[in-house]
């Protein structure tokens, strides 16, 4: 784009947000980077609306001009899912953070795209309510709805998937669409609220989200159980699944990872696969299910439950948990994490992370394994010099033969994370290539210009001309 031209652009781009538009380096920088190895891509400006008129005005200027837009929420993302690899704006949501309103009676809330969980969860605490799906990251929920994300209370509360009940979203040619309405269920035509699930910013941008929200239980217990083997904590897994125990949190970590946070946080943690457990419900009820489980644990052989029941002893517990990438990054100073997650069925679990483990000791890797065991969901944290390619490309490596292993299992390419760049190339091999011509179709249909965050989700050119 010539300057005069692009000048002319970004000015009337930043009229029509108010001037809230930055070409400096260092947002720039912000806003073409995530969390993971992916080489940074610069937008060449960002752009900050506050109304989701603002965000559709913006849309029509890039669609005017051919501009790529890339929406941003607070960078978390694992995928690459941010990177501005054809240039363009990124749209930063953060600005967007208005509760909007709140049905106690209801249970549900609606948010703006750049409010965060925990700034939901300072709102609904003191009117005895939350909000449960927990990616550990204090993400936008925007952002978590972009990624269909999911975490930590998957097992017991479901993901955003479960706790969407309607999108607002300003589409590729600048109109504006609800997806829903507030209620629990309806038949009334295609589900367009699941299509923009998991849709990463490539089908529009959403601005709004209405979420069911919970009662805070009367009473909630943590404990922390170790066990001889991978085996042992996942067949305590499945058990507990298979009861119906209503488990909140199941947690899993590998002898690494429980070694990192001992590391990290001054914990004393026996170094074997440790779960972290967390228990929901009446006085009574959290009792019987923390008994049931612990009666479990020990015919599997795990150990003594070491138990955390005040607000502050569970927040150490789970500040523990939750820091964990962290604490993996500093078993190597200055090492960048190669981050990636597959999903199978949880009687495949234990199978998949003992084979990877298996393949990790052939390596010179170190690489973490922490699991959101009662779904099936396990990260790796593979910890990389990003200079050193012979490091990225055996990473690389390692990750190809880990989601090949998690497809063969019945399982899928990425349990949480999303597909972004990281993941592209294995869609095929998943869904099959007419399932790929049809979400292709989706895409050339809703954006025919291919201008909402182009180049991810779909290997190949998701437009043909």
């Amino acid at each position: 784009m010539r300057k005069a031209v692009r000048d002319t652009v970004l000015q009337d781009l930043g009229e029509s947000v108010g001037g809230r538009i930055s070409t400096s380096e260092s947002v720039l920088l912000q806003h073409g980077s995530d969390m993971s190895y992916h080489t940074p891509a610069l937008p060449d400006a960002v752009v900050f609306p506050q109304t989701t008129e603002e965000v559709a005005e913006v849309v029509r200027l890039c669609r005017e001009h051919k501009l790529p837009m890339i929406p941003f929420g607070t960078g978390s993302s694992l995928e690459g899912h941010l990177m501005a690899h054809r240039g363009g704006i990124s749209i930063d949501l953060s600005e967007m953070n208005r509760i909007l309103e709140i049905n106690v009676d209801d249970l549900d809330a609606t948010v703006e795209a750049g409010v965060t969980r925990i700034q939901l969860n300072d709102s609904l605490n003191p009117k005895g309510l939350f909000f449960p799906v927990d990616p550990g990251a204090d993400a936008s929920l925007g952002g978590m709805a972009a990624t269909r994300a999911s975490g930590t209370t998957t097992v017991r509360y479901g993901s955003m998937r479960n706790n969407v009940l309607s999108l607002k979203v300003v589409l590729p040619d600048g109109r504006v669409i609800r997806t829903s309405s507030r209620a629990r269920k309806s038949s009334a035509g295609y589900d367009l609220t699941a299509l923009y699930l998991g849709s990463e910013g490539t089908l529009g941008i959403i601005t709004e989200l209405t979420l069911r929200i919970y009662g805070t239980p009367e009473a909630i217990s943590s404990a922390v159980c170790a066990f001889p083997t991978m085996q042992a904590a996942v067949g305590c897994v499945i058990q507990t699944i298979q009861m119906g125990i209503p488990v909140a949190r199941m947690e899993l970590l590998d002898t690494v990872q429980i070694d990192a946070v001992n590391r990290f946080t001054g914990s004393d943690y026996e170094k074997s696969p440790t779960l972290f457990l967390e228990f929901h419900g009446s006085e009574a009820g959290v009792v019987e299910q923390a008994e049931a489980v612990s009666a479990i644990a020990e015919e599997a052989g795990g150990g003594d439950f070491r138990w955390a029941t005040t607000a502050e002893d569970r927040a150490q517990l789970w500040k523990a948990r939750h820091e964990s990438y962290f604490a993996a990054l500093a078993l190597r100073p200055g090492a960048k994490g190669f981050i990636t997650d597959i999903c199978v069925p949880i009687s495949r679990l234990a199978e998949c992370i003992e084979e990877t483990q298996e393949d990790l000791s052939s390596t010179n890797l170190l690489a973490p394994i922490l699991s959101h065991a009662g779904d099936g969901n396990f990260h790796l944290s593979i910890l990389i010099d990003p200079s050193d390619a012979s490091e990225l490309e055996e990473a690389r490596s390692v990750n190809d033969r880990l989601v090949k292993r998690a497809l063969a299992m019945g399982g899928t390419c990425t349990g949480e994370h999303g597909v972004g760049l990281g993941k592209m190339k294995y869609l095929e091999e998943e869904h099959g290539a007419a399932a790929l011509d049809v979400m292709r179709s989706i895409k050339k249909a809703i954006d025919p210009d291919d201008l909402m965050n182009p180049g991810k989700i779909l290997p190949g050119p998701a437009i043909s001309q």
